[in-house]
């Protein structure tokens, strides 16, 4: 008897997993045969996802909200597409845009099909990586621009300046009893909740 999967993959700042779910169950998936990864989609590396697989049977159907919940990497998500419609015999629906990727639909067009969902696959493939180099070149155009307005990139550093009222009152309470060996370095980084390089290169900065 052919089985009804649902397959869900939120990042670790997504928080989109509930909604997913109640699509998958209005859908008439049981709670049991949803299979969800809390990682990202650069491979397929992935336990549920691996579980899903070694589950799946002829017949059988796998819903996912987005393509991208699949993976992130179209030439794998082409690859792992095929690997279930046609080793396994599975079919697999994206609810998102299910009147494009809805695998049965090609199955039942016969050999045509398969034709079709090849170009099809090939097409997505295509943009989805002239997508990706789009976004790589705005990415390097913009870090080029911001270098040249001499804008810094990356995590701001902290000094003296930038801390907190608070974290300067301890520093101001605290660092005679630190050079007199009342506390611990360690003792004060912690009270500030600094790191080491962070921590020396402010008291630095205090006593000049």
């Amino acid at each position: 008897m052919a089985n009804n999967y649902g397959y869900i993959r939120v990042s670790t700042k997504d928080q989109n997993e509930q909604r997913q779910l109640h699509k998958m169950m209005e859908r008439g998936v049981k709670a049991r045969r949803i299979f969800v990864d809390r990682a990202s989609g650069k491979n397929f590396e992935r336990p549920q996802y691996q579980l899903l697989r070694k589950v799946l049977n002829e017949g059988d159907i796998v819903y996912m909200d987005a393509l991208d919940r699949m993976g992130r990497n179209y030439d794998e998500v082409i690859a792992e597409w095929k690997y279930i419609t046609r080793e396994l015999k599975a079919d697999i629906i994206v609810l998102e845009n299910e009147s494009l990727f809805d695998s049965r639909k090609f199955r039942e067009m016969g050999d045509m099909g398969r034709l079709l969902e090849d170009q099809f696959l090939s097409l997505l493939s295509y943009v989805a990586d002239q997508e990706r180099k789009k976004i790589h070149q705005r990415q390097a155009e913009g870090i080029a621009v911001a270098k040249s307005q001499g804008k810094h990139l990356g995590r701001p550093q902290i000094n003296l300046s930038n801390l907190s009222k608070n974290q300067r009152r301890i520093i101001e309470e605290n660092h005679p009893k630190w050079r007199n060996g009342d506390i611990t370095g360690v003792m004060l980084m912690e009270m500030l909740e600094l790191k080491k390089n962070t921590f020396y290169k402010i008291m630095k900065e205090y006593e000049e």
